[in-house]
């Protein structure tokens, strides 16, 4: 374990911290530490920065409630970067966003992987930017009802080919459909954090219901 005597702070007596989510692996920001913040994240055990902007500490969620629970710090070879491992409440972006990092420069389609969290700050950057000529732009600009309309053509597409017993269809609606949900939580600024936190409360539940129908 090194000290931070021993981190290379710069000229301004800050050291860049790369805040990654330790479950996901997924960077979510890049900020700055000073070793005053740096001594509060170690000892209360959230993260904490310097906001060069403001020229003062901030406690990431202390103003939205999105706080970061600090896993792990690791300094890179030179000791004048870091890494901060965390468990994040609720988005790290102040856009909404999972990750500040969801605007694409470059995409090797050969080479890409796709993901649902990434699919749904694709989603957060087109009702932010509302690129002419995407669809996901049209329904944004239609708003909610047609969201909500989509939502439930889509739901019946799929009844149909579970129905029919076409695993094919059946998958190619199941796709449209789970692109139309996003499209509706975003337009809700539900988070993909909140839908999982939902789904492992009920798998707790579900589990508790098993075992006292396997005890009775």
């Amino acid at each position: 374990m090194i000290k931070i005597e021993e981190l290379k702070f710069d000229e301004k007596g800050l050291i860049p911290a790369i805040v990654v989510d330790a479950a996901t692996k997924d960077v979510l920001t890049l900020a700055y530490m000073n070793k005053e913040s740096l001594a509060i994240t170690l000892q209360e055990k959230k993260t904490c920065f310097w906001s060069r902007s403001r020229q003062e500490l901030w406690r990431k969620g202390a103003t939205s409630g999105n706080y970061q629970h600090v896993v792990s710090i690791t300094a890179d070879c030179d000791k004048d970067a870091l890494v901060v491992k965390v468990d994040k409440e609720g988005p790290a972006c102040h856009t909404g966003a999972e990750s500040c990092f969801f605007e694409p420069l470059f995409i090797n389609e050969e080479r890409g992987e796709f993901s649902m969290r990434g699919l749904y700050d694709l989603l957060l950057g087109r009702q932010k930017d509302r690129p002419q000529g995407s669809y996901t732009t049209y329904l944004f600009e239609k708003g909610l009802d047609k969201i909500l309309k989509k939502v439930g053509e889509e739901c019946t597409e799929v009844i149909i080919a579970g129905k029919a017993d076409d695993k094919k269809e059946t998958i190619y609606e199941i796709a449209d459909l789970a692109y139309h949900v996003m499209v509706l939580m975003v337009q809700m600024g539900i988070t993909v954090d909140e839908i999982q936190s939902e789904l492992a409360s009920r798998h707790v539940i579900d589990h508790k219901v098993k075992q006292e129908k396997m005890t009775k």
